[in-house]
């Protein structure tokens, strides 16, 4: 089953009366939200009956629609164990549900008869309650007005989910503030209702697998008040910003993560959806963090410059580039390969406890006195997650597992190769150090310490490292989106009819490829003719969708040359003539405040342009902060006279520990960039080079490839 389309939250009420005319607090809200939409639709209702026809006919549209809902009510939907039972003779909550909808009457006006129930429902029930609170006219001595006038009715105050949450009242309070004991009485048979109804298209989480067209779901929208308070505009009535906060936050969740929440909880009791994952949550409501846009001078160069070394040029991006991209939360599952967008902290020390490295025995190290040992063995043992309840006497030893906890009286191990064992004794040499063998709690990481830090490209050893200490769900950036598009009359696309002057656009497939094996999100714009309308119309597109835009072709100073011509029109342009081999030319702009890197045309210095430039640039952008691709000296197995002026990139590759280089220089032979696996960097200044000479090599690995 996919994931929800739709979210509905539902801020429900206990009212005798209709509710003013004149939109109010402590009525009935329903905030209904599309997953990918940011609008929320948050209706006000005066009367439960009104609510439930409006709803009914949301659920009929969606279904006719094709569109999965879940809906979230704001009350109970199930009572601590033993109530159902007792009312029903079975522990299902769905049995108590129908139940309760033969008890009550609830008239389309809101008057009800809620008082009456509960009164017969604490009959069932020995001493006095467990149901408590009305108006004074309505007490009696099996209905309270006062909790403390309870007594010897025998059941918990509390479900498992309210003594998680201590603010969440319980459900047996039925008048007052924070009634909810009302809202549960009235609300449970308006859903059985709904079951009724829908049947077999309708589930109810976490009594039944969330796998319907229809789930229904417990929510309580204080689990993330602060949020709430913070989202909630000045004139906006309390309950409203509580619907629409919410079911946006829901509309946010990832899918799969949303599925595992409603899964959730005690089959008898219930729980409210998505407690102890209130991170996630507020996360979801709160708006996507975006940096501010960069600036149009972010390229530009200082006065007077006109040839730029290349270490000028990386230090100029370094320098004036940031992240564009906003933030999100996934589950761990789901993180590799993603940046994280801030520290992780170990909300678990690993290990948790101090344990045994190996199988053997354990004893307190100080508690022995010199020379070899033999030892009494105390009866049981302790082993990974089973660990032993008492504690082991001074000078004897218990028999531990790999990953055991140590148990109080233990500090060091003796391993089994090392023991002889008999008759309930165990024996070993002497000269074993205190804490031999074992792992300290906290050793790897404690509790509070920073376990990742921010701009990290997370690793599958780093998704270990954060389920070890207890994470769950990572904070990282959201990807960066590349528009890859290519210029030029003469291009077609591979595989088309090439008539004489044209040639196959190499450059796309290269560059889509490549963004993809570096973890960003390639987005591709096609091939653009050398038309400044038809290319005005695709950058326009292409800072639409993505966050970076790469050209290729039609970055230098020619008639043709409409990058650098529009860029300049939009008065943000700058042409960097990098001293460079293979190269140069590199346009830099910015287009409906997007970031474009106009790169040569010839696919080898696009290549080694979008390596040198555009990959650490691109990695600012992402949030990963810039990162020097790792070179490493090895031996020539060529020779080369270089001319000083500029910094040349040749294709190589390492054989027996000696780098190659391609056969010829020629910046149009693509081959050789299939032949190549990095490339060897020559310095600026004039140089020649002998076979055995130490050269810089930098594999293609270094750049993320």
């Amino acid at each position: 089953m996919t994931g929800f389309d739709s979210f509905i939250v539902v801020d429900w009420s206990a009212r005798s009366a209709p509710s003013p005319v004149r939109e109010s607090p402590d009525s009935i809200w329903i905030g209904m939200a599309r997953r990918g939409e940011e609008e929320v639709d948050c209706s006000y209702l005066r009367t439960r009956a009104a609510a439930m026809a409006f709803l009914t006919e949301r659920l009929d549209a969606e279904l006719a629609a094709n569109r999965r809902t879940l809906v979230g009510f704001d009350f109970p939907f199930g009572y601590p164990k033993g109530f159902a039972e007792v009312v029903t003779g079975t522990k299902d909550p769905l049995a108590l549900w129908a139940d309760l909808a033969e008890r009550i009457e609830d008239a389309p006006d809101n008057s009800n008869n809620r008082f009456a129930v509960a009164t017969a429902l604490n009959q069932l029930f020995p001493g006095v309650g467990p149901f408590w609170g009305c108006p004074l006219a309505a007490a009696n001595a099996d209905l309270p007005e006062k909790g403390t006038a309870r007594k010897d009715h025998g059941l918990p105050e509390r479900r498992q989910t309210e003594q998680a949450l201590p603010r969440a009242q319980p459900c047996w309070k039925l008048y007052t503030t924070g009634s909810v004991g009302s809202q549960a009485l009235l609300g449970l048979p308006r859903l059985h209702a709904l079951r009724e109804r829908y049947g077999a298209q309708l589930a109810v989480a976490p009594f039944q697998a969330p796998d319907r067209p229809i789930v229904l779901a417990e929510v309580f929208p204080s689990l993330i008040a602060d949020v709430i308070d913070q989202l909630q505009s000045d004139d906006e009535i309390k309950d409203r910003a509580q619907v629409r906060v919410l079911a946006r936050a829901l509309s946010r969740l990832d899918p799969g993560h949303l599925n595992r929440l409603l899964r959730e909880g005690d089959a008898e009791e219930g729980w409210i959806l998505g407690l102890g994952h209130e991170d996630q949550l507020r996360a979801a409501a709160l708006p996507a963090l975006r940096p501010p846009p960069l600036r149009n001078d972010c390229f530009a160069l200082p006065a007077g410059v006109d040839w730029t070394p290349v270490d000028d040029a990386l230090a100029m991006l370094r320098e004036r580039l940031r992240p564009v991209v906003g933030v999100e939360s996934v589950p761990l599952m789901q993180a590799a390969g993603r940046i994280l967008a801030a520290d992780v902290v170990a909300r678990r020390s690993n290990p948790p406890l101090p344990n045994t490295a190996v199988d053997g025995y354990g004893f307190a190290a100080a508690t022995l006195g010199p020379g070899d040992q033999v030892l009494p063995l105390v009866d049981g043992r302790a082993a990974a997650g089973v660990p032993f309840a008492g504690e082991v006497p001074a000078a004897h030893a218990i028999r531990v597992l790999t990953g055991a906890a140590l148990p109080a009286g233990v500090d060091t191990v003796v391993l089994d190769e090392d023991c002889t064992v008999a008759h309930g004794q165990v024996a070993f040499r002497a000269g074993f150090k205190s804490g031999a063998n074992t792992r300290r709690a906290g050793e790897d990481v404690a509790t509070g310490d920073i376990a990742l830090r921010k701009g990290r490209v997370l690793t599958p050893a780093d998704l270990a490292l954060a389920a070890a200490v207890g994470v769950s769900e990572l904070p990282v950036q959201e990807p960066l989106r590349v528009a890859v598009l290519s210029t030029g009359d003469e291009l077609r696309a591979p595989g088309s009819d090439a008539r004489a002057g044209q040639i196959f656009d190499a450059n796309r497939p290269m560059l889509l490829s490549l963004l993809a094996r570096m973890g960003h999100v390639p987005c591709d714009m096609g091939i653009v003719s050398d038309d400044r309308a038809t290319l005005r119309q695709v950058l326009a597109d292409a800072a639409a969708q993505a966050d970076v835009i790469i050209t290729s072709g039609g970055a230098s100073a020619g008639d043709e040359d409409h990058v650098s011509a529009l860029l300049r029109e939009a008065g943000a342009m700058q042409e960097w003539r990098i001293a460079l081999k293979p190269g140069r030319p590199l346009a830099l702009g910015l287009w409906d405040g997007v970031p474009v890197f106009g790169l040569p045309g010839n696919p080898v210095a696009a290549l080694v342009c979008t390596l040198i430039f555009a990959a650490p640039a691109m990695s600012v952008l992402a949030g990963a902060g810039w990162r020097d691709p790792q070179g490493f000296t090895v031996p020539a197995a060529f020779e080369k006279r270089k001319k000083p002026g500029r910094r040349e990139y040749l294709r190589a590759r390492v054989r027996e520990g000696r780098a190659e280089v391609f056969k010829s220089e020629g910046s149009g032979r693509i081959s050789g960039l299939s032949w190549a696996e990095g490339l060897v960097e020559l310095p600026d200044g004039a140089a020649t080079i002998q076979p055995g000479d130490p050269v810089r090599y930098i594999p293609f690995g270094s750049f993320g490839l």
